[in-house]
C-alpha cells in the first residue's frame, strides 16, 4: 500500500473529530453546490457528492434538506474558496483550504494565527507544488462484483493511483482532474458511492521532535478552529 493509504491512517484519527464542525463544513459545501449546479441532485452531479458524505458523516436527513432549501433562497450569499500557504515553525509546510462569505475577515484571522505562532504567511504557490492534488472515493465492497485487481484493472484508464480495503469499504485514490470521470464511471456501473472528496497528500514528511510538534500543533489547532477553513494539511510526519 502507498502513500495515500499511509496518509489516509494518519490523519483518521485527527482531523474533522467535532461532529458540529464536520457539519458546518458540509452545509459549506452544499450551498456552493447548489449555487453551482441548482437543488436538484439529479441534475447537480457535485450535489450528489456532497449527499453522500453528509450521509456518511451521520447527518440528519432534516438538516440536509434545510441546507439544500436554503442555499436555494436568492438571498443566501454564497461562499467563496481560497487556498492559503505558509510556513509552521520548524520548517513544516501548511496548505489551507477555507470557504468564506467575507475574505478580509479570512485572510485577518489566517494571518494573525501564523503570527502568534512564530509562523509565515506565503504567497500563492509557496508550497502548494509540496502536495499532490487528489480526488477519493469509498465505495461499498459488499455485493461488489469485482475483487480489488479487477477493479483497478478497470480504472486503470482514469490514471488511479490506488486501490484499498479498509474496514469501512474500498477506497479509490486517482489525480484531481480525473474526480467527473471516476464519479461517472461508478455511477454508470451502479457502485455504491459511499463518500468522495479532494485530499493533498505531502510527497514527503518531516519528523520532528515531540516539542517541536508541539509548536506545530499549537497553530495547526488555531488554524482549525477558525469557522472558515475547511481542510489544513501539513508536512510533518
Amino acid at each position: 500500500m502507498g502513500r495515500a493509504f499511509e496518509f489516509r491512517k494518519a490523519r483518521k484519527f485527527k482531523r474533522w473529530a467535532a461532529m458540529s464542525k464536520t457539519f458546518t463544513r458540509i452545509g459549506k459545501d452544499i450551498v456552493m453546490a447548489v449555487k453551482e449546479g441548482g437543488p436538484n441532485p439529479e441534475s447537480n452531479a457535485r450535489l450528489r457528492a456532497v449527499i453522500q458524505n453528509a450521509k456518511a458523516a451521520n447527518m440528519p436527513k432534516d438538516n440536509v434538506e434545510r441546507a439544500i432549501k436554503k442555499a436555494a433562497d436568492k438571498d443566501t450569499g454564497n461562499f467563496k474558496e481560497a487556498l492559503f500557504e505558509g510556513y509552521a515553525p520548524h520548517g513544516i509546510a501548511i496548505l489551507i483550504e477555507t470557504a468564506s462569505d467575507n475574505n478580509n475577515r479570512t485572510v485577518a484571522n489566517i494571518r494573525s494565527y501564523f503570527n502568534k505562532c512564530n509562523g509565515t504567511l506565503g504567497t500563492s504557490g509557496s508550497v502548494s507544488f509540496m502536495f499532490d492534488h487528489t480526488c477519493n472515493f469509498r465505495i461499498q465492497k459488499e455485493g461488489l462484483a469485482l475483487d480489488l485487481e479487477e477493479l483497478e484493472l478497470e480504472l486503470i484508464d482514469f490514471n488511479v493511483d490506488e486501490v484499498f480495503e479498509d474496514e469501512d469499504g474500498i477506497l479509490i485514490y486517482a489525480p484531481f482532474e480525473s474526480y467527473g470521470a471516476i464519479q461517472k464511471y461508478l455511477e454508470e456501473k451502479n457502485m455504491e458511492i459511499l463518500s468522495s472528496g479532494f485530499e493533498r497528500i505531502p510527497q514527503n514528511t518531516t519528523t520532528l521532535t515531540e516539542e517541536q510538534m508541539a509548536d506545530v500543533e499549537k497553530l495547526l489547532e488555531k488554524i482549525e478552529e477558525d469557522d472558515d477553513v475547511q481542510n489544513v494539511y501539513h508536512t510533518m510526519a
